[in-house]
């Protein structure tokens, strides 16, 4: 995961893979495809803007904080485990809007500079000027086999977003 998106050898997807007959947002170089109940394929060039609502966003130690309730919880076997939490991925092209509800890739919540370069990069996305082909190339570079920190992650979205600006 970096940022909003889940990232593998061979496709992208906003938000976490979903589970099956669960809705998906998967992003490609030349599509956007919903999955699920209502699927639909749209074409980057049929798409004018991508919004994601509703991103758990929490400082680092709030989230530090919620982890730690939840491994003491685990601890003390009064722990259930919960959903993540959803995106609201809203997709316009021309005068239609779409909307696709996805579960979160964060565990617990993103931070506000994960978000934010998220949403750039999803711009540059829309606009045609970076590919998805982006995500996966560096995935099938780095191969990562662990979780990556929110810093580690907000580094990459930079060096992926600063060319761009």
């Amino acid at each position: 995961m970096i940022g909003l998106f889940w990232t593998e050898e061979t496709r992208l997807c906003l938000g976490a893979p979903p589970a099956e007959g669960i809705t998906g947002v998967f992003l490609s170089p030349t599509e956007l495809s919903i999955t699920g109940p209502a699927p639909r394929i749209l074409p980057w060039t049929d798409i004018t803007d991508i919004q994601v609502e509703h991103v758990p966003i929490r400082s680092t130690p709030a989230r530090w904080a919620i982890r730690a309730a939840t491994v003491a919880a685990a601890v003390l076997d009064v722990w259930s485990p919960t959903d993540p939490p959803e995106l609201t991925v809203v997709i316009h092209t021309g005068d239609q809007r779409t909307e696709a509800t996805v579960p979160s890739a964060a565990a617990t919540a993103y931070t506000q500079r994960e978000v934010d370069l998220s949403l750039a990069l999803l711009s540059h996305f829309v606009r045609g000027t970076a590919s998805p082909a982006t995500l996966t190339d560096w995935w099938t570079r780095t191969r990562p086999t662990e979780t990556l920190h929110s810093r580690d992650r907000e580094t990459i979205l930079e060096e992926w977003v600063g060319p761009l600006l």
